[in-house]
């Protein structure tokens, strides 16, 4: 397993778009994906339950991944996340 953590900083949080997109990339890979704020985690590859976590901008989660790409996932999400934020200023 590996797993890293980031602050959301774009205004918006992971809302509607940003979040399709971000399920859409985790789509792509074979390992199982967790994201995972405040204790509670959920499946990065569903769009509801992304939605349900209620990401806002301030937000500290954990992107998980287990699998034969697990790092790759981990790093590509990451960057994604990253780069919502770069967008949004």
């Amino acid at each position: 397993m590996f797993e890293k953590t980031v602050i959301i900083k774009n205004k918006t949080g992971l809302h509607a778009r940003p979040a399709s997109q971000f399920v859409q990339t985790a789509n792509k890979f074979k390992s199982n994906i967790k994201l995972t704020k405040d204790e509670k985690s959920v499946d990065a590859k569903s769009i509801i339950e992304v939605l349900s976590m209620g990401i806002n901008q301030g937000s500290k989660i954990t992107i998980s991944a287990d699998g034969e790409d697990e790092k790759e996932a981990v790093n590509t999400l990451i960057k994604l996340v990253e780069q919502f934020a770069a967008e949004s200023t």
